[in-house]
């Protein structure tokens, strides 16, 4: 009997390998590049309603760029958490925490298929991690660790409308650059948006974008506890 993992789980080590090489060469350089961004990220975590005393979970942290801006919003008492599969990213998060001296903040190196945290979170934020959300594993991981009612923002790159169809190309390429499965453009939010009352999506940047919300489902059988 052969002791090789399924195919489907051979894949996304080869495409998890792929992303960790590719933001390996872009790491250093990575925060410089965020500029005109930003408000996206400001909107995305205006959108998790954030309140002091809450835990929220950085999904695909990066740099920790965004600790900051949640960490705003939970106040000193709550908690965040980010989590990256990239070493070379982290390690900028970690120098960012360190010279804050956040004591609230954690930062965990892990792919989101295994993360395995004790706690659940009030809120899952989402800035630009496409793989992730093209994944079923990771989504599934992801919703384990959210409560009842959790509230989730996303933001992220998607395809233009038909009517600049022409560009998508151009988009493919550009998501392609930093994502070890660059397709599902068309709705990158579709796997977990099938777990999520209240679902909405707004387009960003010209149509090439989109910033999503809604709160976790309860699974059946479980109450609703909206944070």
């Amino acid at each position: 009997m052969s002791s090789s993992p399924p195919a489907d789980a051979r894949d996304e080590a080869g495409i998890r390998a792929l992303s960790i090489a590719r933001y390996r060469r872009r790491a250093a350089a990575y925060d410089s590049t965020c500029g005109p961004t930003w408000p996206i990220r400001e909107r995305c975590v205006a959108a998790l309603q954030l309140q002091p005393g809450d835990s929220v979970l950085d999904v695909g942290c990066g740099t920790g760029l965004s600790f900051e801006l949640l960490r705003a919003g939970v106040g000193a008492g709550g908690r965040v958490v980010g989590f990256d599969q990239s070493p070379d990213m982290l390690a900028q998060a970690r120098q960012r925490v360190e010279r804050a001296g956040w004591s609230n903040v954690e930062v965990v190196e892990e792919a989101a298929q295994g993360l395995a945290l004790d706690e659940r979170f009030d809120a899952l934020f989402f800035h630009y991690t496409h793989d992730i959300l093209q994944s079923p594993a990771a989504v599934a991981a992801l919703l384990a660790r959210a409560k009842p009612g959790a509230r989730v923002a996303i933001a992220g790159v998607k395809a233009f409308p038909w009517y600049l169809a022409w560009l998508n190309p151009w988009v493919y390429a550009k998501n392609r650059a930093y994502n070890g499965a660059p397709g599902g453009l068309r709705a990158p939010w579709r796997r977990i948006a099938a777990h999520l009352d209240g679902f909405q999506s707004v387009d960003t940047q010209w149509g090439m974008g989109y910033l999503a919300s809604g709160r976790v489902r309860p699974a059946p059988g479980q109450p609703g506890t909206p944070a």
